[in-house]
């Protein structure tokens, strides 16, 4: 059986490396996929893009079905172009991919089916949302309403600060912008990720993400420097709360609004010290790096998980977990997140063993020869008995990788090994 993944990061290499070992699967293609994944003996790049090309590439090799990984594809529509082809395909359809695409749309939302979140208001006029930012005070935290690649965010310590992102997101984007302001919540983040097939949610191994560059939670926002999984700050009944709260009222309102969601729902959440959730924001794919210590700790068979997914039979579908953490620390490019340097070779990655794989995102092969090609380089994933053994083994492969100018944080994982209960 053949399948498709969708992207070309480390979230993909996971995805598809998972798929790979799953007995009935004989090749997992990656489009377009990176040097890690066209290294594999039973992955294969195509190098398309394009949603019509990618339906006769499909048709052709009679693949089975097709998971999407990133959100540019989704915002394109490419899962209503694949349906229209009747073609099996893992994602929301565009109009539901709305909750990520749009800040206000994902906002909105939630304030018509009571979901919680932070309160907020929309602004289409730079010097109305700096009125409003200054009546409020500081902090707080302005959103570019479009998708911004995990950068549009600003935490604004000061109302300078607020200002400055106003002015730097409504010159940033064109003509008819809007941005979203709302209220600085506080609490421990985490995020939430579950499977939908229109009706029945299934959720994945909880997790946790490190958005900023550097140690203690310093530096500016990225993509994501690192992961782990579970996140202990999600509790039982946390997660009860959160599903009841957030993830089902979301499901069952996307359908009552007439968009029934499919894929994969990400709730980022911020979680106080009394272990109330509120959503942050919503993504309609898995997260990255979340999606590499989550797929290194599944054990079930991935392939049967899409099957039933696709089929709209998720409630049939149990997990099966690897009990240990697993942990991911991001070697990013230099001068991440900003202006990341390309072209660098890379050398020293390990090969895969049972409690360690390197899934790699910003690379490609030239001549034979791996190079650094995106601001978010490789993940390097360990499974271990605890946090602070996961990350000891993903340390210790780092210690032999080497591109110029690589940075990292060394701290993934803090908070767990903070935690006092």
């Amino acid at each position: 059986m053949k399948v498709l993944v969708v992207g070309a990061g480390g979230r993909e290499h996971a995805l598809a490396w998972r798929l790979a070992q799953s007995p009935r699967v004989q090749l997992v293609y990656v489009a377009p996929g990176n040097a890690g994944t066209g290294a594999h003996p039973n992955m294969q790049n195509v190098p398309v893009t394009d949603n019509a090309a990618l339906i006769e590439f499909v048709r052709k090799e009679g693949i089975h079905f097709t998971v999407v990984g990133p959100e540019i594809p989704l915002a394109s529509g490419i899962v209503d172009a694949f349906r229209e082809a009747e073609l099996k395909i893992f994602g929301p359809t565009k109009d539901a991919a709305q909750l990520e695409t749009s800040k206000d749309f994902a906002k909105q939302f939630m304030q018509r089916h009571a979901i919680p979140t932070a309160k907020f208001q929309t602004f289409t006029d730079p010097l109305a949302a700096k009125a409003y930012i200054t009546q409020k005070g500081a902090p707080i935290v302005v959103k570019a309403d479009g998708l911004a690649a995990g950068k549009g965010v600003v935490v604004a310590s000061d109302l300078d600060s607020a200002h400055a992102a106003v002015d730097s997101m409504f010159s940033g984007f064109a003509k008819g912008a809007r941005v979203v302001v709302e209220e600085f919540l506080t609490g421990e983040e985490a995020s939430f990720i579950v499977m939908v097939d229109g009706h029945h949610i299934l959720p994945l191994a909880t997790s946790q993400d490190h958005k900023r560059l550097s140690d203690g939670d310093a530096g500016p926002n990225t993509g994501g420097m690192g992961a782990y999984s579970p996140a202990p700050i999600v509790t039982p009944e946390v997660h009860a709360r959160v599903m009841r709260e957030i993830i089902v009222p979301t499901v069952h309102g996307m359908a009552a609004d007439g968009i029934p969601f499919t894929g994969f729902l990400y709730a980022g959440l911020m979680i106080d010290a009394s272990g109330n959730p509120k959503t942050l924001e919503f993504n309609c794919r898995m997260g990255d790096p979340e999606t590499q210590p989550i797929m290194a700790r599944l054990k079930s068979d991935l392939l049967q998980v899409f099957e039933h997914a696709v089929a709209g039979s998720l409630d049939a579908v149990e997990l099966e977990w690897d009990r240990r953490t697993a942990l991911c620390v991001v070697m990013a490019a230099k001068g991440y997140p900003d202006a990341p340097e390309m072209g660098a070779p890379i050398s020293g990655i390990p090969s895969d063993t049972p409690d360690c794989v390197v899934f790699q995102a910003g690379t490609r092969l030239v001549n034979g020869k791996t190079v650094v090609s995106g601001g978010r380089v490789l993940g390097v994933t360990a499974l271990a008995d605890s946090v602070r053994m996961a990350q000891r083994r993903a340390y210790e492969a780092i210690g032999s990788i080497h591109f110029d100018g690589a940075q990292w944080r060394r701290d993934i994982g803090w908070r767990a090994l903070n935690k006092r209960h």
